[in-house]
């Protein structure tokens, strides 16, 4: 090292004289020594070590030039100078008594040592950022390879938010990412299948609950799909075939709910349901027909009132205090006619107690005991409750009940009929009574009846029979039965029928429903008086007449949703078919065949059936039935000329082992 580079790294002028800053060069030695000792980065260490040296070289040539001439050698690292060393060096220069050097050279050395500091430090800093930057881009490649990873194991269990954000991070960390780019495609792809799998799931469950009709458990099936996928078009289009169903539902419940009023006769009632329905859905067509029939009904029931009061007088101008058989009968007909008139009620007991009344309990314990001793015109009243048949009628008594729905007479279905008209048993007369068995046992092709006419006559007004385990009333052997405001329903066979000639069958103002087989039906020679009758949801016709030669007349009948025909003309040899209303039947309205073409049919109506209107056997002509109305029948409204001659099936045979 020259004199001149000595004196330029001490900031010395060419002819400056370096003596008084020796203590300044001293100190700022101490302060290079202690950098290199503390420094622990040994790159580092060494750049402050080469200042060091260079320092103390620059001193010792200016020694040197002070003294005698003699070359001084680096010190060798890792040995430093002490600082002892170094100022025994500086001291041995010589320096004035006042060893505080001037102002201005102070402050150049002073700029000179933090010169050196902050070019050491900003080397550092160099070597820092390199090595930061190095750590942090292995680091950034770790946390990326840490991210793919985790994002691919939430992708595989579904975990999508948590699998976005991370593969968002590496977005961020590497901005274009090509696996940042995959691993949202792969979120997207199974986004897109969990969708598919858990729409598709969800989707078909509420179809199946819905075509099952639990539109409740269909409703949640869909809303599970809705609320997170709201727009979901499938899913809405289940909801809104719920809420259609949800509808029918309610609209089917408000028809039931009105034809149950109509069955128990409460006109009033059932019109004011059919027009709250008719208000909503104005063309319902059960609505329409349940107002059509229960206004009939209540203007009939309006009429029937009238002619009910009309016999009351008639009968209380006959009371004389003794018996009398026409002002009985007259009394009998109102009550059947106003069966809540308190004053008919009142009258008719007391002209039927002019004849011998058998009280059961009171007189007799039981119904059986009653009819042994009972003789003609005898009155046996039974008292509200449940009564053990069979029952069997011999002489021309009159049995009354407390009412349909209070007095019942049952017996096992394998044991006969809960009640027998015998022989002799002529002008029976039975009221305010149901019949039927204990259970349900359609097994054979022998079955009892609800009630069993054999021979006798009767009458019976206000009865029920119902689940028989044939026929709810058979009348057989030549006998005769008159059926006035009666239920026949949910029978074996058929509610009513009449097998046999001789037999006679009137029913009036009644109703068979849910049988079997046909809701009234007669055939081999019997004859039929049908009139005011509805005959509705029988598994078979809602009225079969295969007379014979016999007679049938058929009138005002309203014949509704059977599952074969409304009315089924078979044979007859006289009579007349009018005014009779086949409606919505499955297989058809009306069926005539060329054996009953005796029969005038005029004024009856086929509608909305669900077969032709009107079918007419091969050799009846089409214009002697012009005057019926048929309209609204599926396919078509007429079959002319249709071949009828298959052969007809087996009949049940009624069992009569009742004693005579």
């Amino acid at each position: 090292m020259t004199l001149h580079e000595a004196r330029k790294i001490l900031a010395l002028a060419p002819d400056e004289d370096p003596r008084p800053y020796l203590a300044d060069f001293k100190s700022a030695r101490e302060r290079i020594a202690a950098l290199v000792s503390r420094e622990a980065d040994e790159a580092l260490a060494d750049r402050y070590y080469e200042g060091l040296v260079e320092f103390d070289q620059a001193i010792a040539v200016i020694r040197d030039s002070l003294e005698a001439p003699g070359p001084v050698a680096p010190p060798a690292r890792p040995t430093l100078i002490p600082p002892a060393t170094a100022a025994a060096i500086l001291s041995g220069i010589g320096a004035p008594d006042d060893d505080r050097a001037p102002a201005p050279r102070r402050r150049a050395l002073v700029w000179l040592v933090w010169l050196l500091v902050i070019l050491a430090g900003a080397a550092f800093g160099g070597w820092l950022y390199h090595q930061y930057a190095a750590n942090r881009a292995l680091q950034q490649q770790a946390r990326i390879a840490y991210l793919e990873r985790e994002g691919s194991v939430l992708v595989e269990n579904r975990r999508w938010q948590e699998a976005t954000r991370a593969f968002a991070e590496i977005e961020a960390l590497v901005p274009g990412s090509e696996v940042a780019r995959i691993g949202r495609s792969n979120i997207e792809v199974g986004m897109a299948e969990e969708q598919t799998q858990f729409v598709g799931y969800w989707t078909g469950q509420a179809i199946s609950e819905l075509d099952s009709g639990r539109l409740d458990e269909a409703q949640a099936a869909i809303q599970q799909v809705l609320e997170k996928h709201p727009a979901d078009k499938e899913a809405v289009a289940i909801r809104e075939r719920i809420a259609v169903a949800r509808a029918g539902q309610t609209l089917e419940a408000a028809i039931a709910a009105a034809r149950k009023q109509l069955d128990n006769r409460q006109w009033a009632f059932a019109i004011a349901a059919a027009r709250r329905i008719l208000a909503t859905t104005p063309h319902n067509e059960d609505a329409q027909a349940i107002l059509t029939d229960a206004t009939a009904a209540l203007a009939k029931h309006t009429a029937d009132q009238i002619l009910a009061k009309e016999l009351l007088e008639k009968a209380v101008a006959r009371d004389q205090g003794q018996f009398d058989a026409q002002a009985l009968d007259w009394l009998r007909e109102a009550s059947a006619l106003a069966p809540n008139n308190p004053e008919i009620a009142a009258r008719l007991e007391k002209m039927a107690s002019y004849t011998r009344t058998l009280r059961v309990p009171g007189d007799f314990a039981t119904p059986a005991e009653a009819l042994a001793v009972a003789r003609a015109n005898d009155r046996i009243v039974l008292s509200e409750k449940t009564w053990q048949g069979p029952l069997i009628v011999n002489a021309a008594i009159d049995l009354q009940g407390a009412g349909s729905a209070k007095t019942v007479v049952e017996c096992p279905a394998t044991e006969g009929s809960p009640i027998t008209i015998g022989p002799d048993g002529k002008g029976a007369r039975i009221s305010g009574i149901t019949f039927r068995h204990e259970s349900f046992h359609a097994i054979g092709t022998t079955r009892f009846s609800a009630a069993l006419v054999r021979g006798g006559t009767a009458t019976f007004v206000d009865c029920r029979f119902s689940d028989a385990s044939g026929h709810g009333l058979v009348v057989i052997e030549q006998g005769g039965a008159i059926a006035s405001r009666c239920r026949f329903s949910d029978n074996g066979w058929n509610g009513a029928a009449a097998i046999g000639n001789g037999c006679v069958l009137e029913v009036r103002d009644s109703e068979s429903l849910n049988n079997f087989e046909h809701g009234i039906e007669s055939w081999d020679g019997a004859a039929v008086t049908l009139v005011n009758n509805r005959c509705e949801g029988n598994t078979r016709n809602g009225i079969h007449v295969d007379n014979g030669a016999a007679s049938a007349i058929l009138e005002g009948n309203q014949l509704i949703a059977n599952r074969e025909f409304g009315l089924v003309l078979a044979s007859a040899g006289a009579g007349k078919i009018s005014g009779n209303t086949a409606r919505a039947n499955l297989l058809g309205g009306l069926v005539i065949r060329a054996a009953a073409a005796a029969l005038t049919a005029t004024g009856n109506q086929a509608t909305l059936n669900q077969g032709p209107g009107l079918v007419l056997e091969k050799g009846l002509p089409p214009a002697a039935y012009a005057s019926n109305t048929v309209t609204q029948n599926t396919p078509q409204q007429i079959i002319a000329d249709a071949n009828l001659s298959q052969q007809e099936e087996p009949k049940p045979v009624v069992p009569n082992n009742q004693p005579r």
